[in-house]
C-alpha cells in the first residue's frame, strides 16, 4: 500500500473492495452501511456493548489454504485496519440460490426474532462460533451470545435455534474458497520498505493533505522507528478504547499506528518459567493460554467484555490504557508480571508493580511502547485466586476485582501478593494487607485487621459503580474468601 493510492483494500464475498478517500477514523460499520449499503449491520450503542453490529473479520490461515475469522464489533473498528483482510456480513450468508444459512433458517422456525434489530448481530456471533465449533454445547452457545443484547425476544428460542442448526453440521461452514486467492493478492508486505540509504519508510494506508496518517507496519523495527520519529502517535490494537474515543468524544488523532499486522507482537514465546506474550496477542488467546495454569485468571478474562471484544482487545492494551478498574491488572500484579518496554532498538524491563505513576499515567517515555508481557508460570505449591465483583455477571465493569498469590509454608501464608482494582487511581498491590496475611496461619487472620489495613492503604471515595463502604467490605471479604479453603484444609 502506498501513500499515492490512499486506498484500503479488503475482500468481501469474492470481490476486492477498494475504499478510497475515506477518513482515517471512519468505522467499519459506517463504511458498510453508508458506502456498501450493507444495512443488515446495525448501530445500537456505538460502544461495542450491544452486538447489533457484529461482523466476521478474516485473515488467511497459516497454511494459506483458508480463512480464520473472529467476530468483531464493526462500530468501534476503524476501516483502515481492514486493509489486507476479509469481511463477512449477514448478507454474506445467503447462498446464490437464496438458501439461508442453517442458523438463519432455524431462527425463523424457532421464532428467535421479533423486532429484528439485534438479529443480524446474533446470527453473526453464532455463525462465527460454528466455524470452529460445529457442535458447541449450551455453555459455549451462551458464552458466544454474551455480547448480544436482545430486549424483546428472549434468549430461549435463540439458543434453541443454535442447537437445532448444529444438528446439521454439513451446512455450517462458510464457503470462502473464492476469497483465498484474493486475500493472497492484497496481502500486506511482511518486510519494511527501505529508502536508497537503507532507512525504514513506513508507508501509510491513509494520509491526509495535512500529513496526518494511518499506518499499518509489518515489523517491530518499523513500529520502533516510527514512534521515535512520531512520539505522539496513537497505538491501535483492538480499538476497544480508541473506537469509543472516536465515536463518543469525536477524537481524530493526527497519527494512528495499527499493530495487528506485526508478526512479532502477535507471538507467544514459552520457557520453563514464563510466557512472553506479545503486545498484539488478543485476550481470547491469553484466556486459552492460561486456562489450565490459572483457571481463576481465565474466568476473569471470560467475563471481560464479550467474545467480539476479547477477540480484538489485547493484554498490553488493557495495561497501557491504565483504567482504575482494568480487570487483567490485579491478576498480573499478583502473579508478578513483567513488562518489556521498547524505544528504538533499546528495551528495558519494568515490573507491573512499578509501571503506574497515577491516574492513567505510567513510566513510558516518549516514543516507548510495550513490546511484551512476561507472565510467570505457577511454581510448586503456589495458590492463585481471583474474582471480579460487578452488578451483572456478564459484560459489566468491576466494582472491584481482586487477585492473590501465595504458598503455604508449615501451614502459614508465605510470599503473599494481593492486588485490587477500583480502590485507588490505578490497579495496585496492597502491601499493608499483604503484611497482615504474611506469616500467619489462615485461621489466625482477623477481619478487623484487614479492615484497618484497607482504611490505612486507600483513600475512601465513592464511585459510579459502588460506594466506598461497599468496595472496602468486598475487598476484605475477598481476601478472607481466598484463604478460607486453606482454613478448611487445616481444620
Amino acid at each position: 500500500m502506498t501513500q499515492v493510492t490512499n486506498t484500503v483494500r479488503f475482500v468481501l464475498d469474492g470481490q476486492i473492495v477498494e475504499a478510497q478517500g475515506e477518513r482515517r477514523t471512519t468505522t467499519v460499520l459506517d463504511y458498510l452501511r453508508e458506502q456498501l449499503h450493507r444495512t443488515g449491520t446495525k448501530e445500537g450503542c456505538a460502544e461495542g456493548d450491544c452486538g447489533a453490529c457484529v461482523v466476521m473479520v478474516g485473515e488467511l490461515n497459516a497454511a494459506g489454504t483458508g480463512v480464520d475469522y473472529v467476530a468483531t464489533n464493526a462500530c468501534i473498528q476503524l476501516l483502515p485496519s481492514l486493509d489486507g483482510k476479509s469481511v463477512k456480513t449477514v448478507e454474506s450468508l445467503k447462498k446464490a440460490d437464496g438458501t439461508l444459512h442453517p442458523v438463519q433458517a432455524e431462527m425463523v422456525k424457532c421464532h428467535g426474532s421479533q423486532c429484528g434489530f439485534c438479529t443480524p448481530g446474533i446470527v453473526m456471533s453464532l455463525v462465527n462460533l460454528v466455524q470452529v465449533l460445529p457442535m458447541p454445547n449450551r455453555q459455549q452457545i451462551t458464552d458466544s451470545l454474551s455480547g448480544n443484547l436482545c430486549r424483546c425476544t428472549g434468549y430461549k428460542p435463540i439458543i434453541e435455534s443454535a442447537t437445532k442448526a448444529c444438528a446439521k453440521p454439513e451446512g455450517l461452514k462458510i464457503d470462502d474458497s473464492a476469497d483465498v486467492p484474493l486475500l493472497k493478492e492484497i496481502k500486506r508486505a511482511s518486510v519494511p520498505t527501505l529508502s536508497l540509504d537503507g532507512d525504514i519508510i513506513v508507508q501509510p494506508v491513509v494520509r491526509t493533505k495535512k500529513g496526518n496518517e494511518f499506518v499499518s507496519p509489518a515489523t517491530i523495527a518499523e513500529v520502533a522507528d516510527y514512534l521515535v520519529k512520531n512520539p505522539t502517535t496513537t497505538l491501535l490494537a483492538g480499538s476497544t478504547e480508541i473506537g469509543l474515543q472516536v465515536n463518543k468524544q469525536f477524537a481524530r488523532p493526527d497519527h494512528i499506528m495499527y499493530l495487528g499486522n506485526v508478526a512479532e507482537l502477535r507471538q507467544v514465546k514459552e520457557t520453563d518459567k514464563a510466557w512472553r506474550i506479545g503486545a498484539a496477542v488478543s485476550l481470547t488467546q491469553v484466556e486459552a493460554l492460561i486456562a489450565e495454569a490459572y483457571p481463576d485468571f481465565a474466568e476473569v478474562l471470560r467475563r471481560f467484555g464479550s467474545p467480539p471484544i476479547r477477540s480484538t482487545a489485547t493484554l498490553a492494551g488493557n495495561i497501557a490504557n491504565g483504567s482504575p478498574i482494568g480487570d487483567s491488572m490485579p491478576c498480573l500484579l499478583a502473579l508478578g508480571a513483567n513488562l518489556v518496554l521498547r524505544r528504538g532498538e533499546k528495551t528495558r524491563n519494568v515490573l507491573l508493580d512499578n509501571f503506574y505513576t497515577g491516574m492513567k499515567k505510567n513510566v513510558l517515555e516518549a516514543g516507548e511502547f510495550i513490546e511484551a508481557v512476561e507472565l510467570p508460570k505457577p511454581v510448586a505449591g503456589q495458590v492463585f485466586r481471583a474474582h471480579k465483583v460487578s452488578k451483572r455477571f456478564e459484560q459489566d465493569i468491576s466494582a472491584t476485582c481482586a487477585a492473590i498469590s501465595y504458598t503455604l509454608q508449615g501451614g502459614k501464608l508465605s510470599g503473599v501478593k494481593l492486588a485490587y482494582n477500583g480502590l485507588s487511581p490505578f490497579p495496585a498491590r496492597a502491601p499493608q494487607l499483604e503484611a497482615v496475611l504474611e506469616g500467619k496461619t489462615p485461621a489466625d487472620v482477623k477481619a478487623a485487621d484487614l479492615d484497618a489495613a484497607i482504611a490505612a492503604s486507600f483513600t475512601a471515595r465513592d464511585g459510579l459503580r459502588a460506594t466506598w463502604g461497599y468496595r472496602a467490605l468486598v475487598a476484605r471479604n475477598l481476601a478472607l474468601e481466598f484463604i478460607e479453603e486453606q482454613t478448611k484444609e487445616v481444620a
